[in-house]
């Protein structure tokens, strides 16, 4: 006599993951199509050109009498610039796809939301690690006196990158969804290029009044350059900085802070601004962006 075995039970997929996997595939989708779309193609190569374009000309230039050079100061700097308008980036993407309907149309499918971030994380994050990728590779040959032929040196500039982003991004999104359409953007990069200004990018910041360097000390932008500096430059290159050193524990303890304070606010902000959303707000935003084109 047979006897039928017991049907396996298979675990149901919690919706929480179900998400997560879409998410990352939309992700994955949107990063492909940034590098095939022409527009987006040239907007990753055009700053990382224009970038090593001022290297060469800052390549042989010394800062004061360190002996260092201007150019070798400045190229880690650009890279935690880069990374830092990641923001700028995750914010200009929601604004614009909560102005065309996208968000709506998430906000409408289980776990959509979840799903629509996840993947805007992804693709943001991959743009900016290809957009770094294009100049960090010929600014090593382009400039001399970099110390990034160790692990260490590499090591470092990875956890550096990893929680810049996880600082900066939410902040992206936030701001992202506080401002109404793609018009209002000019209210964000304004300040971000200023502060962009004063953080010791393209000079160090100890030539700055202290009143400026207090202030620049409260953004992610001169952490995240300092702390590339500190995995690309030689020990000897921290006599320019405050304080004479790298400080990697105030610069891991304010990435922190950001990061903490941008994951604690992103999730209520974007559902507040999810449950405002509705066909009857997408259709009249999209009737005054049709009166500014005619």
């Amino acid at each position: 006599m047979s006897t039928l075995a017991p049907a396996r039970r298979t675990r149901p997929v919690s919706p929480a993951v179900t998400a997560l996997r879409a998410g990352c595939g939309r992700g994955a989708i949107e990063l492909r199509q940034s590098f095939t779309n022409g527009a987006e193609l040239v907007s990753h190569l055009l700053w990382p050109v224009l970038m090593l374009t001022a290297l060469f000309f800052l390549r042989d230039a010394e800062f004061g009498s360190s002996g260092l050079l201007l150019g070798t100061l400045a190229l880690p700097s650009m890279l935690g610039m880069n990374a830092a308008m990641g923001m700028v980036t995750m914010s200009q993407a929601l604004t614009a796809e909560r102005e065309d309907g996208t968000l709506l149309r998430a906000k409408a499918t289980p776990g959509g939301m979840r799903g629509y971030l996840t993947g805007k994380v992804i693709s943001v994050a991959g743009g900016l690690i290809a957009d770094l990728t294009i100049l960090l590779v010929p600014g090593m040959f382009l400039i001399d006196g970099l110390a990034a032929d160790d692990a260490g040196s590499w090591l470092t500039l990875l956890w550096i990158l990893v929680l810049g982003m996880v600082a900066t991004l939410p902040i992206g999104a936030i701001l992202g969804s506080l401002f109404p359409s793609a018009r209002s953007q000019g209210l964000i990069q304004l300040p971000v290029i200023g502060m962009i200004s004063i953080s010791g990018v393209f000079y160090p910041l100890t030539a700055l009044p202290d009143w400026l360097q207090i202030v620049a000390q409260c953004s992610p932008i001169y952490w995240l350059g300092l702390g590339m500096r500190s995995a690309l430059l030689p020990d000897a290159a921290a006599q320019v900085e405050i304080a004479d050193s790298w400080r990697h524990l105030e610069t891991a303890a304010v990435l922190g802070a950001w990061a903490v304070l941008g994951l604690a606010l992103a999730p209520v902000v974007l559902r507040r601004m999810a449950r405002r959303e509705s066909g009857s707000e997408v259709a009249e935003r999209r009737e005054r962006a049709l009166q500014r084109v005619g």
